[in-house]
């Protein structure tokens, strides 16, 4: 649809330098996401991806969160660029006022999202081993980084509303049964200030390039607990074993490689403890994706919905020592057992 000069867009594309008085470009509206609006703008004989945050997500429940986080996601996409170039899109300029970010358009031809190569069985355990690598550099390079915590001060709050309350919160009024670990899990994860964190670690913000991953959607990143990002992305590989049980060996072989890959990496803290803390994490998110604000979009079965939900109830009241029990025990549930 064109633009007007009504249009709020309109506007922080001629804030940030990017619109002519005489152009008239064009916006189509790209789908997948439920917190932000994200277009491809045609201008200047080129092509952008444009985004803006929204004051309410398009979900089921009540769920607000607010919009300055965009400043801190055009922040964090320097900032990883910085350390591993091209790990993000690079930002062509951002609008601090309007609160709109606008970047490189990478074409999907080029960079598929990761989630739908999942989706169609295309799940490769080195593309897996090198999204866990990549995560654990950034994780290195921001760990006990008083500048860079300073940098995102006050990004709790975003990170509270969109991850802590909504899902893990959400899950302990929904499942009173298992309140108490998830307040416990809640508080250690408020409190701690590790590294900077992505918050939104899944395949579905991952695109799978000629020179590896590029992570979009960096809008909940905070100063907190780098288990949080390992733990985020790790549930999402699990549920797809639910979504194609076909192919749980390869989704499980993506989960071990990942896993394996990071830990390796991990040089800020000693991995037996960052591993203990992801398993909690896992726990708890796996119950959110079914009793939180934003319940997984692809398991709707309700008889699956409860063994998704019984699993990750047993392991909240028995947190398993390590990732790769976990590992076992989901295939044990979906699949043949797959050993070590």
């Amino acid at each position: 649809m064109p633009l007007t000069y009504h249009n709020a867009l309109y506007t922080s594309l001629e804030t940030m330098g990017l619109l002519k008085p005489d152009e008239r470009p064009v916006l189509h509206r790209m789908t997948g996401g439920v917190s932000s609006e994200v277009y491809r703008v045609d201008i200047g004989g080129r092509t952008l991806c444009v985004k803006r945050a929204l004051p309410k997500l398009q979900v089921e429940k009540d769920w607000h969160a607010p919009v300055e986080r965009s400043r801190y996601e055009a922040a964090w996409m320097r900032l990883a660029n910085s350390i591993l170039p091209g790990i993000a899109p690079d930002l062509v300029a951002d609008d601090p006022v309007g609160l709109v970010i606008a970047m490189a358009y990478l074409p999907p031809a080029d960079y598929p999202l990761w989630k739908d190569q999942l989706r169609t069985g295309i799940a490769d355990a080195a593309v897996a081993a090198s999204v866990g690598q990549s995560l654990a550099v950034l994780h290195g390079a921001t760990a006990y980084d008083r500048d860079i915590e300073r940098q995102f001060e006050g990004t709790d709050v975003f990170f509270h509303a969109l991850r802590i309350d909504a899902y893990l919160l959400e899950a302990a009024r929904v499942q009173p049964s298992v309140a108490e670990p998830l307040r416990a899990i809640v508080e250690r994860t408020s409190k701690a200030r590790i590294a900077l964190v992505h918050g939104d670690f899944s395949p579905k913000n991952m695109l799978i390039g000629p020179d590896g991953p590029v992570i979009l959607d960096s809008e909940t990143a905070t100063y907190a607990d780098p288990a949080f990002d390992l733990a985020f992305c790790l549930n999402h590989l699990l549920l797809k074993c639910v979504w194609h049980p076909v192919w749980t060996r390869d989704y499980l072989d993506c989960f071990g490689a990942l896993a394996e890959r990071y830990l390796a990496g991990v040089t800020w803290e000693p991995q037996v403890e960052i591993e203990s803390r992801t398993a909690a994490l896992l726990s708890g998110l796996l119950l959110a994706r079914v009793d939180g604000k934003s319940p997984v979009e692809y398991v709707t079965d309700p008889a699956l919905q409860d063994n998704i939900r019984q699993r990750a109830m047993a392991w909240l009241h028995n947190i398993p020592a390590n990732l790769s029990d976990m590992r076992r025990q989901w295939c044990a549930m979906w699949a043949e057992d797959i050993g070590n």
